[in-house]
């Protein structure tokens, strides 16, 4: 395998181990997840970046989140920002940075986003995970469109999300915005 960097490396080993822990076969990875049998294969083996909607739809049929997918593990309680995962969505170019430090037993996650003007980011309701999750506007403004209902986010603004069905990010202001999303992940048994 030949991969581009460490974190392509780390998200591929990581959709293998999972799979196989669970005793998945790609055919059924696939059909949990909506996600063909081949992106899974080319995603496992480094050979694409899939975008966020195809890790999380992988990561939601593996009962994982994003956060659990990028972290890299430490026993040290302090993560430097130097050391911090820094991931691009391929598809809208929205950057993604983990700063909890992974490998503390903590059950919280958080996650920094640089979102551009203009992006937007479906994700797909989850059989296989619940996330409780907060998003806290840190500048600019998006909406937040989730259970038939939308919430404008401005800086400053914390909205709590508990992720049972789809949602949708959209940044309409014509400016990057920059949040924060805290969040803890439950398999659902």
């Amino acid at each position: 395998m030949d991969f581009p960097d460490t974190l392509s490396a780390l998200i591929a080993t990581r959709i293998a181990a999972r799979r196989a822990g669970l005793g998945l076969s790609l055919e059924e990875l696939a059909s949990r997840t909506g996600v063909s049998r081949a992106m899974i294969s080319r995603i496992e083996r480094g050979e694409v970046q899939a975008s966020a909607v195809i890790l999380d739809n992988l990561c939601a049929g593996l009962g994982l989140s994003l956060s659990g997918l990028f972290a890299r593990e430490s026993q040290s309680p302090l993560l430097r920002r130097a050391e911090q995962p820094v991931w691009q969505d391929p598809a809208t170019g929205y950057l993604r940075r983990e700063v909890a430090p992974a490998g503390t037993g903590s059950p919280v996650r958080i996650v920094e986003v640089d979102f551009p003007a203009g992006a937007e980011v479906r994700f797909e309701k989850s059989q296989h995970r619940i996330i409780e999750q907060h998003v806290w506007m840190l500048k600019g403004e998006i909406e937040i469109a989730m259970g038939g209902e939308v919430f404008s986010l401005k800086t400053g603004d914390c909205l709590h999300m508990r992720l049972a069905e789809g949602n949708t990010f959209r940044n309409v202001s014509g400016k990057p915005a920059r949040y924060a999303v805290i969040l803890t992940l439950e398999p659902v048994p």
